[in-house]
């Protein structure tokens, strides 16, 4: 999984058996070179030459991908491995035009490392009427469902999404909003760090109301779900603009606090409004380590038990993961990867294309 944050490749081996259960045996996390970082992240916007610069990065991410195999497989044999799902970088989403592009050259993956990919997971979904996105609820219900408790999953990468699993009922999953992309953002652009570690520069300064009430009436927040987003809607460019529209000088330390209440209020506000009845709250994903953000969404929800993943034993960093190994194996097995009722699609499709071995 290499996510909106642009931060490196998680790899997950899964062992996952007949009825679909997951049992996470090992992991590595390889970081993205500055380089390749910048190249992907100046990607997301129209530049010339960008269809030769698109399949030159898609090459690079092939091997970047292909060595975290190899690390994360260490003394275990490829041939013992059915497939390797990979999702591919994301640098364009827009269901409404039909279509969405991950990059990563699936084919150039299943040559270095021996193993059948399955990679573009999105675009049938999309193909038939649906968002491509989140496709991860499916996994969540296969893995984390409570026959009598009414759970929501909150993955908070670079954009937040959440899942909701009501004991009776169907289950449903959308995007909230931003989760870390807009705090990484200004955090890199003012202290020249990756991300604020455990939200400590946003703890620090002061919440800005009137930026608040501006960022929570982005239209996108405004739709119902099924619905997804990405760095089109959320981006520093758009932050920018609110900034000069508002006229007021604001200290950066105080928009990296009006942004973590964003992120929090957002997702907050999504879970009060389409999950009724919600009883339990666990957080996987990056934003799990953000106890500032963490404190934030449970100051907001105090009726519900809000938690990591960790306490339902997985692993907050591996959960999305492992979702798109789980999704590999209903391709080759010739299962249905996609929810309906998140994704809007019209009917259930086996997502994904194979290249094999």
């Amino acid at each position: 999984m290499s996510g909106t944050s642009l931060d490196g490749v998680d790899a997950a081996l899964a062992e996952i058996g007949p009825d679909g259960q997951t049992r996470l045996l090992q992991t590595h996390y390889l970081p993205y070179p500055d380089s390749l970082r910048a190249q992907l992240l100046a990607l997301h916007a129209p530049q010339p030459d960008e269809i030769h610069l698109a399949a030159c990065a898609a090459n690079a991410l092939a091997h970047l991908y292909a060595e975290a195999v190899r690390s994360l497989l260490e003394g275990i044999a490829p041939g013992s491995v059915r497939a390797l799902g990979c999702h591919g970088q994301t640098l364009r989403h827009r269901p409404a035009d039909g279509y969405t592009l991950q990059i990563g050259n699936a084919a150039l993956l299943a040559e270095l490392t021996g193993i059948t990919v399955v990679a573009d997971f999105r675009s049938r979904d999309i193909a038939a009427g649906g968002q491509g996105a989140p496709l991860v609820p499916a996994f969540h219900a296969q893995a984390l469902r409570h026959p009598d408790r009414h759970r929501v999953i909150a993955n908070i990468g670079g954009i937040a999404n959440i899942t909701d699993l009501p004991p009776d009922g169907p289950v449903r999953g959308w995007d909230t909003g931003p989760g870390n992309m807009l705090l990484d953002a200004w955090v890199q652009r003012h202290r020249n760090a990756r991300y604020d570690r455990d939200g400590a520069w946003a703890a620090s300064g002061h919440l800005h109301p009137g930026l608040l009430a501006v960022l929570m009436r982005h239209p996108y927040l405004q739709g119902p779900p099924p619905k997804s987003g990405g760095r089109e809607q959320f981006n520093l460019d758009w932050l920018d603009a609110t900034l000069t529209h508002l006229n007021e000088a604001i200290g950066p330390a105080d928009v990296q606090t009006t942004l973590l209440e964003f992120t929090a209020l957002s997702l907050a506000d999504a879970v009060k409004r389409e999950c009724a009845g919600v009883q339990e709250l666990y957080v996987c994903g990056g934003g799990a380590h953000n106890g500032a953000l963490m404190q934030r969404i449970t100051a907001h929800l105090p009726e519900v038990d809000v938690a990591t993943t960790a306490a339902l034993g997985m692993d907050p960093d591996w959960v999305e993961a492992l979702a798109f190994a789980w999704l590999a194996r209903q391709a080759v097995h010739h299962a249905p990867g996609n929810l309906p009722a998140v994704t809007g699609a019209r009917g259930e499709r086996i997502l994904g294309a194979i290249y094999p071995a």
